[in-house]
């Protein structure tokens, strides 16, 4: 019997007792290959000696100092990394100890911002359908994720919705993807219109979809139609990189590949890769200096916001990423990735799109792949996958829900930007063979 309340009550857990590189080892001694780094957190595998290195030369020095009364080294050296490779004007870090510290902290320091200004009225933020943005109240109140709000629902506050830049599921017939992403970014003109724009807040967005769809990318030149729309609005852009962040699509911030800077963007995850928990918000000089020109103070704080050994952690972690090159990695083997999942699944009944960017790519499960109708949601599909996954060696992550928050099911692969082609050939190969051991053992 265990003590731990655990994410499902009534699951026995293997006990992880040691990590090489992209593998983890349980009690009993089988060996699991890291597919999905977690949900998307350990991008430098598990053990690195660098970071190991680092944790407990900082342990030698100090291990906590209160941000009310201090800074740290390494949280000034880890904020300047971060500013100095951030495209665009970004002028400051507040660093928190999760992803959804750190997108409850953009949404409190969004309002602040105009209440500095004077703008009290704004109180709305607007989001997409099928997003995720985290499990505290206020994250939750801004995610479109039925399935997790739910039981929550009367305590959140009201949600204003567009829709996702899906291809897959939105883009018409005859329509290009061009035309696809103009069409569902101007609905956040629509949705301003309809709020009154004086009244919002922000927008907040992932520029590729998590948890909720499955690393699904915007089609070209919709961010950039939707940076254009808060700019005429006078609204904040905010984007969510918890999970696409931090060099898992390709480059340190996601937003580089969209050819627009962000008003804030959130990161975690990959941030410290799970060597400590930490996470970050980044937030332009503009909306600093309008804070420190006003009332000079974030009405807002967590107790181990800036912890000295989790900075120290995560500026190991992004400097042995850049020092070993893995960013060109995580480009090549990302797109060995995707090939290997093309040719595999080319010709597969259930599988109907693969998609993704990086290190971060997804296949959405279909019963018709002509038709795209989902599976059915009673099947279980998503914790039966995850759980053959595991029985044949390899962590990935299922879900449900891709299609409307209740039906289609996805698997997410996120592996460790260390990753070579052998452990991806055995990733392909065990995915498959799982996949198609769980569609062999249910009614269609």
């Amino acid at each position: 019997m265990t003590a731990v309340f655990q994410r499902n009550c009534n699951a026995q857990m293997p006990i992880a007792v040691r990590g090489e590189g992209v593998y983890i080892y349980d009690q009993q001694g089988k060996r699991y290959l890291d597919g999905s780094g977690g949900a998307a957190v350990s991008s430098l595998g598990h053990s690195h000696p660098r970071v190991i290195s680092a944790i407990k030369a900082q342990l030698d020095q100090i291990a906590f100092a209160h941000t009310g009364f201090f800074s740290s080294e390494p949280a000034e050296d880890l904020a300047k990394f971060l500013i100095d490779n951030a495209p665009g004007n970004m002028g400051k870090i507040y660093f928190t100890s999760g992803g959804s510290e750190a997108v409850e902290s953009a949404l409190k320091l969004a309002r602040q911002y105009f209440v500095e200004l004077g703008e009290t009225e704004r109180t709305l933020f607007i989001s997409r359908e099928q997003s995720y943005h985290g499990n505290t109240l206020g994250a939750l109140g801004v995610g479109g994720n039925p399935w997790r709000r739910e039981p929550f629902e009367p305590l959140l506050s009201a949600a204003n919705y567009i829709s996702p830049c899906y291809a897959y599921r939105g883009q018409r017939a005859g329509e290009s993807e061009f035309d696809y992403g103009q069409r569902v970014a101007v609905e956040l003109e629509s949705k301003l219109a309809e709020l009154g724009a004086s009244n919002v807040i922000a927008f907040i967005a992932e520029p590729v979809v998590g948890a909720t769809l499955g690393a699904v990318p915007s089609v070209p030149g919709y961010f950039k139609k939707i940076r254009e729309i808060c700019d005429r609005h006078g609204i904040l852009l905010i984007l969510d990189e918890v999970m696409c962040g931090t060099g898992r699509t390709g480059t340190l911030f996601a937003y580089q590949q969209e050819h627009i800077v962000p008003d804030m963007v959130t990161m975690a995850k990959g941030l410290g890769a799970g060597y400590q928990p930490i996470g970050a918000l980044m937030v332009s000089e503009k909306i600093h200096q309008t804070v420190a020109d006003g009332s000079g103070f974030f009405q807002h704080g967590h107790t181990y916001i800036g912890h000295p050994t989790a900075c120290a952690a995560a500026l190991a972690v992004q400097r042995a990423i850049v020092d070993e090159d893995l960013l060109v990695n995580v480009q090549h083997m990302g797109g060995y990735l995707q090939t290997q999942l093309e040719q595999r699944f080319a010709e597969h009944p259930h599988v109907g799109d693969i998609r993704g960017r990086g290190l971060f790519r997804g296949i959405e499960l279909v019963k018709d792949r002509a038709d795209k109708s989902p599976l059915p949601l009673a099947s279980n599909l998503h914790q039966k996958i995850k759980a053959q996954l595991m029985d044949n060696g390899l962590l990935c992550y299922p879900g449900a829900g891709s299609v409307d928050g209740k039906q289609g099911h996805h698997i997410l692969i996120a592996p460790a930007f260390i990753i070579q082609s052998a452990d991806l050939d055995f990733l392909v190969d065990t995915l498959a063979t799982s996949i198609d051991q769980v569609l062999a053992s249910i009614n269609l």
